[in-house]
C-alpha cells in the first residue's frame, strides 16, 4: 500500500500570518536586542571576569531569573507537554526534584566553588586534585553533551514548534534563531545573557499561563481533564483491521496510574525508587556541577545573593507541571486522534513520524487554541525558551573552550586572545548545530523528555559521583577520581551504544536489544551506575596516597572556612601560563608604542569601534580592572561570609520552600 502524503491536511493547518501576531514578535525581537544593548553599556567586557562572570556584581533576582531561564529550553514546552499527553503527570517529578537540589547547590557546592576561586567546573578538580587529565575529561565530554544532547534536543523541539506555527522551512527559521542568539551572546558576554533571561524569564512565565489559562477553559476545568483524560482515545482505532494491525490496547489507551506521581517499581513507565533516587543523582550532576548553571551563581555579587537565586529558582520550578504538563495532557483530551494518534500511517500523516505525535501536543495546543495576538505571545515564549537555553549553552561552552582548553594549546594567551577565541568559539558551535539537524530529525521520533533524560543517566552519574566526593571526601585522590570517571564511561557506553544500535524502539515496534542490556529502567541504570563509580573512587582513593591538608584549604566543604595558605597542586602550570600572558602583554604594548599616531588614528577610528563592539577594548589588549580579572582573583581570600539577618531569612525561606515542595510530592503521590 502506498504511504499517505507527510503533510498535514491544509484544513488542520493553522499558521500564525496576521498582523497582530507578527507585531508581537517583531516587539519581542526587538525588546530583547534593547536590553542586550542596554547591557553592553553598562558593563565591563574587555576582562576575562567581566565578559564571562559579569564582573561577579549580579544581584539575586538576576541570578535566579537566569537559573530558571537557562533550564526552561523548548525542549521543555514540547518536551514534558509531550511525555504529559502520552503518560501522564509523572514527567513533572523531573521539575519537582529539583526544588531539594537547588539548594544544594547554593547552600553546600557554591560555597566551595567560590572560596576555590574559580570559573569553570574542570579548573576546580583541576585545582582539587592536581594534574590535567580530570579537568580535560570533564571540558571534552561537557562539551560534547552541550552539542549532541542540549542543543540538538533545544533546535529540534524548536523546529517542532516552527514548523505547527508558522509553515517555515526549518533551516531558514533555525539558522535565523541561531544568528541572533550568537549575535547577542557574542557582544554581550554574560552580563547581556543574565539581563535578558530575566525579561525573557517574564515572557515566558506570563504567556504559559495565558495558555494555560485557555487550555482548561476550553477543557472546561480541572474535573473535566480528569474524567476527559481517561477517556482520549484515538478515534482510527476503532476501525483497524485486526489482520493488518495488531496494535496492543496498551498503546493507545491511557494509563490508569496517569496522575499519580509515584508508580510501581517493577511496571512504572517512572517507577518511584528511580523517580526519588535516580533523578536526584541526574539533578545533581545538571544542578550542581553543569557550567551552565553554576556559572550564574558564580556572577553573584556574594553568597547570600547566590542562595536567595535558587530559592527563586526552585519557587519558579513549581511552575512547569501546571504550566507545560497538565496543558499537554488537555491537549491530548481535546486532540486525541492527532496528540494520540497511534495508526503508523496516521502519524507519518500528522506529524512526520510513524512511532507517535505526542511531541505536537504544546505546538498544536498553540496555534488552535489561542486567538490573535496572543497566538504571537505564544511563538515570543518558545523563541525566548529557545534563544535564552541556546544563549546560556553557548557562553558556557565558550568559557569551558576558553579556559580549559585553549590555554593549554596557548599558555601564553592574552585577555583579549582568549575573549576573541571564546567568541569564535561560539560561531563554531552554530556551524556545528546547523549541520547536526538532519541527525536530530532522524534520531527523535519517540519522547523528547526521555530521550534527554536517559542519555543523561548513561553520562551523568559518574561525574556526580567525583564531584560529591571531591566535595565533601577529603580523602578522594587523583587516581580514584580519574579512574572512577573512566571505569563509569565505559559502563554508560556499555548501555548507551547498544540502546542506540538497536533503537529504543516503541509500544507498536518494540526494540530487540536484549534485556539483560536494555532491560533495566534507565533510571536504575543511573542508580547502579552512581553506586559502582563511587564504590570504585573510595577503594582506588583509599588504596593509593592521600593529598595533604595543604592543599586542599577551601576545595573541601570542611575547609571552605580555613584562612591557611593553600598550596595548589597545580600551581606550577598556572604561574607558567600567569608569566608567559604577561610576557605577552609587555611584547605587545612595546609594539604599540612603537606605531605611528597615523596608525592609532586609522584603528581608533574603525577598528576601535568593531572592538568596543566586540567587548575588547580599541588595543586589543583589554584593560584589566582588578576586581573583574578573573584568574587573579584566586589569588586574593574569598569572602563567602553572610550579613546574618539575611543569613537567617534565606535559611527560612529555604525551609519554607522544602515544606511546600513535600506538600506537592504528597498531594500528587
Amino acid at each position: 500500500m502506498e504511504s499517505p502524503s507527510i503533510k498535514p491536511p491544509a484544513s488542520d493547518k493553522v499558521t500564525i500570518s496576521n498582523p497582530a501576531d507578527i507585531c508581537i514578535i517583531i516587539g519581542y525581537f526587538l525588546l530583547v536586542l534593547s536590553v542586550g544593548i542596554w547591557s553592553m553599556f553598562r558593563t565591563n567586557r574587555g576582562t576575562v571576569g567581566g565578559y564571562f562572570l559579569a564582573g561577579r556584581s549580579m544581584t539575586w533576582w538576576p541570578v535566579g531569573a537566569s537559573l530558571f531561564a537557562s533550564n526552561i529550553g523548548s525542549g521543555h514546552f514540547v518536551g514534558l507537554a509531550g511525555t504529559g499527553a502520552a503518560s501522564g503527570i509523572a514527567v513533572g517529578a523531573f521539575e519537582w526534584n529539583a526544588l531539594f537540589i537547588v539548594l544544594l547547590l547554593g547552600w553546600l557546592f557554591v560555597p566551595v566553588y567560590l572560596t576555590a576561586g574559580v570559573i569553570t567546573m574542570p579548573q576546580y578538580l583541576k585545582k582539587r586534585f592536581g594534574g590535567t587529565r580530570i579537568s580535560l575529561y570533564l571540558s571534552i565530554i561537557s562539551l560534547f553533551l552541550y552539542i549532541f544532547t542540549k542543543i540538538s534536543v533545544d533546535m529540534f523541539s524548536g523546529a517542532v514548534f516552527i514548523q505547527q506555527a508558522l509553515g517555515w522551512n526549518i533551516y531558514v527559521a533555525v539558522i535565523a534563531l541561531l544568528f541572533i542568539t550568537a549575535l547577542y551572546t557574542v557582544t554581550g558576554g554574560l552580563a547581556a545573557l543574565m539581563y535578558t533571561d530575566t525579561v525573557q524569564t517574564v515572557v515566558i512565565i506570563v504567556g504559559a499561563f495565558v495558555l494555560t489559562g485557555y487550555s482548561f477553559a476550553k477543557v472546561g476545568g480541572y474535573s473535566a481533564l480528569l474524567a476527559g483524560y481517561r477517556s482520549a482515545i484515538p478515534s482510527a482505532v476503532s476501525s483497524l483491521d485486526p489482520q493488518r494491525y495488531n496494535i496492543s490496547p496498551d498503546c493507545y489507551l491511557p494509563r490508569q496510574d496517569a496522575f499519580s506521581l509515584l508508580r510501581d517499581p517493577a511496571t512504572g513507565d517512572l517507577p518511584w525508587p528511580g523517580v526519588v533516587f535516580g533523578i536526584a543523582i541526574v539533578a545533581g550532576w545538571y544542578w550542581c556541577t553543569d557550567q551552565v548553571i553554576v556559572q550564574r551563581c558564580l556572577a553573584a555579587r556574594s553568597l547570600t545573593h547566590v542562595k536567595a537565586g535558587c530559592l527563586m529558582c526552585g519557587y519558579l520550578k513549581l511552575l512547569p507541571m501546571f504550566l507545560m504538563v497538565f496543558p499537554g495532557m488537555i491537549s491530548r483530551v481535546l486532540y486525541p486522534d492527532e496528540v494520540g494518534c497511534v495508526v503508523p500511517e496516521v502519524c507519518k500523516e500528522v506529524c512526520g513520524t510513524e512511532v507517535g505525535c505526542s511531541n505536537i501536543a504544546y505546538p498544536k495546543l498553540v496555534v488552535s487554541v489561542m486567538p490573535n495576538g496572543l497566538r504571537g505571545l505564544m511563538l515570543a515564549v518558545m523563541l525566548a525558551a529557545l534563544m535564552s537555553s541556546l544563549a546560556s549553552i553557548f557562553n558556557s561552552s565558550s568559557t569551558l573552550f576558553t579556559m580549559d582548553i585553549w590555554t593549554r594549546i596557548r599558555p601564553q594567551a592574552n585577555e583579549s586572545e582568549l575573549i576573541i577565541v571564546g567568541r569564535v568559539w561560539v560561531l563554531c558551535i552554530v556551524a556545528i548545530s546547523i549541520c547536526w539537524i538532519p541527525v536530530v530529525q532522524a534520531a527523535q521520533s519517540g519522547q523528547l523528555f526521555d530521550y534527554i533524560q536517559s542519555v543523561s543517566s548513561y553520562l551523568a552519574p559518574p561525574i556526580a559521583s567525583v564531584f560529591l566526593l571531591a566535595v565533601f571526601v577529603r580523602r578522594v585522590n587523583e587516581s580514584g577520581a580519574f579512574w572512577g570517571l573512566i571505569g563509569g564511561l565505559v559502563m554508560g557506553l556499555c548501555r548507551m551504544v547498544p540502546e542506540f544500535w538497536f533503537g529504543t524502539g516503541s509500544c507498536i515496534f518494540p526494540s530487540n536489544c536484549p534485556f539483560l542490556v536494555c532491560g533495566i529502567h534507565y533510571l536504575y541504570f543511573g542508580i547502579i551506575l552512581f553506586l559502582c563509580t563511587s564504590s570504585l573512587v573510595l577503594l582506588i582513593s583509599y588504596c593509593t596516597k592521600p593529598i595533604d591538608d595543604e592543599h586542599l584549604h577551601r576545595l573541601v566543604f570542611s575547609l571552605r572556612h580555613s584562612k591557611e595558605e593553600r598550596k595548589d597542586l597545580d600551581w606550577e602550570q598556572e604561574e607558567a601560563g600567569r608569566r608567559a600572558r604577561r610576557e605577552a602583554e609587555l611584547r605587545k604594548r612595546q609594539r604599540n608604542e612603537s606605531e605611528s599616531v597615523a596608525e592609532e588614528e586609522v584603528k581608533s577610528g574603525i577598528c576601535g569601534q568593531v572592538g568596543w563592539f566586540s567587548g575588547g577594548d580599541s588595543s586589543g589588549g583589554g584593560k584589566v580592572s582588578p576586581e573583574e580579572d578573573a584568574p587573579e582573583a584566586s589569588e586574593q581570600l574569598p569572602d563567602i561570609s553572610e550579613v546574618p539577618v539575611w543569613k537567617y531569612t534565606v535559611d527560612a525561606n529555604a525551609l519554607i520552600m522544602m515544606t511546600v515542595a513535600v506538600f506537592m510530592w504528597s498531594y500528587y503521590a
